[in-house]
């Protein structure tokens, strides 16, 4: 099974961006811990990450018959992207949506996802261990 690992804005600053929040854990870190994971399944994994939603757009548009599914943490773009949900979407492709933090325990805000709907699931709050619950969850759809 291939994947895509989407990482969305300000998500290249992890490790040093609001540690209470987001934890210690770079995004090096996650990915490498991403990849260990996927061979132990037998999946293929690709990452991308930008701070802009253009980019997340191309991006998740270039992944059609390229990748079975998707794994994305689409940061502050998780409340405001229709864009990013259309392009998702337009694809067809299954996605997971995944947030190291919990998004309902947090300001009024972030507790609306506009992808949520849409996604296969969603995972929050349990740290770098969201994106590897997101890959356990697709990996077992096989």
């Amino acid at each position: 099974m291939k994947i895509l690992v989407v990482h969305g804005p300000n998500l290249n600053l992890l490790g040093s961006r609001e540690p209470g929040v987001y934890g210690a854990a770079t995004l090096d870190l996650i990915n490498s811990s991403l990849s260990a994971l996927g061979g132990e399944l037998g999946c293929t994994l690709s990452f991308f990450q930008s701070n802009h939603e253009g980019e997340l757009v191309e991006c998740i548009h270039g992944a059609v018959g390229e990748v079975d599914a998707i794994i994305i943490n689409p940061a502050g773009l998780t409340h405001t992207s229709v864009v990013l949900r259309d392009a998702l979407l337009a694809t067809g492709l299954r996605f997971v949506e995944v947030h190291l933090s919990n998004i309902h325990a947090r300001e009024e805000f972030r507790r609306v996802s506009l992808l949520a709907d849409a996604a296969v699931g969603v995972i929050c709050g349990f740290g770098p261990s969201s994106y590897l619950l997101g890959l356990r969850a697709l990996a077992a759809e096989q």
